[in-house]
């Protein structure tokens, strides 16, 4: 009798991964296609951007013109905010501040980050699940979620247009199914049109490229024994901040789709344990072994908590 209950146990995982496989692929491959579409199509989106700051009203225009990739960010409320990409030199319009041009491959603040994400190594890490069809835009869309399997991060609900593939609704959940962001098309134009009006970029003199000092290498004196699934290390410094005499080391970690920083600093008057969140961003703290430890990123905080816990610190050479 346990054979034969073992045996059905068996053929019923083996049945139900058959099916969850496929349709996780399928849906990993709409995911890619719209981020293929988002960077490959010439449009137009004219759409708000809602969390608990307030709400953004934003147009944004993307084409690629001799292979060379233009796009234009704009902020439709209050004193004019641009900015413009021309290939890879991406740059920043701001009012009281001189206009500077920084590298990248496209504007960071225009489309959710999930939209330029590589689907196929979150794929290691998380769930791609269809919950089926809806209207956004009065336009048909496809709608995907985007989970963390370990439950460690934030979780996509993602509506792409079924002809265009372009994102016509992203909302960041928290882990409770409340809403911390929602990226919302209200019309949008695809096609030659906005190519015509994305010529003109072509010849506009741009501010010049910022220089950032050159990354030095630096050995730390601790280490992170605990991280979200597929999280890894992208960057570390060691800096003095104004009005600070002692310096902090940092290191910045990313799963390619939600960072988030870790900064050790000897404990000074007044430190302890904090907590603060903000939308997205969390700010943890803690005090151990004579250092405060702060965790500033895209994570909630009982996750921001985990790590900070398990930092450990290496034993001086006597």
């Amino acid at each position: 009798m346990k054979q034969l209950w073992f045996s059905v146990c068996l053929l019923t995982g083996s049945l139900l991964y058959s099916n969850i496989a496929p349709a996780q692929t399928a849906s990993g491959a709409l995911l890619q296609q719209m981020s293929s579409a988002s960077r490959s199509l010439n449009y137009e989106l004219a759409y708000i951007s809602i969390s608990k700051q307030g709400i953004e009203s934003l147009r944004y225009r993307h084409a690629v013109i001799d292979q060379q990739p233009l796009g234009q960010l704009l902020h439709m409320d209050g004193p004019r905010r641009e900015v413009l990409q021309r290939g890879d030199g991406i740059s920043y319009f701001e009012p009281g501040l001189e206009p500077f041009t920084l590298t990248g491959d496209h504007i960071v603040d225009a489309l959710p980050a999930l939209v330029y994400a590589d689907f196929d190594r979150l794929a290691k890490y998380y769930d791609f699940i269809s919950v089926g069809r809806t209207r956004i835009s009065d336009r048909p869309c496809e709608v995907i979620r985007v989970v963390a399997r370990d439950g460690s991060r934030y979780s996509y609900i993602v509506w792409m247009d079924v002809d265009t593939k372009l994102p016509l609704r992203v909302d960041l959940l928290d882990r409770d199914g409340e809403t911390l962001e929602q990226f919302r098309v209200i019309s949008f134009v695809v096609g030659a049109e906005v190519q015509n009006i994305m010529q003109g970029l072509l010849k506009v003199n741009l501010p010049p490229l910022l220089s950032l000092p050159a990354a030095e290498k630096v050995n730390l004196s601790w280490n992170t024994g605990w991280l979200p699934a597929g999280v890894s290390e992208v960057a570390r410094n060691r800096r003095k901040l104004p009005n600070v005499s002692v310096p902090v080391e940092s290191r910045l970690y990313s799963d390619g789709l939600f960072s988030f920083s870790v900064n050790v600093s000897p404990s000074g008057a007044g430190a302890g344990q904090q907590f603060y969140r903000q939308g997205r961003r969390t700010i943890q703290s803690i005090v151990r072994n004579g250092h405060e430890i702060i965790i500033v990123g895209e994570l909630p905080p009982s996750t921001a908590k985990r790590i900070a816990d398990s930092i450990t610190f290496k034993v001086a050479a006597q």
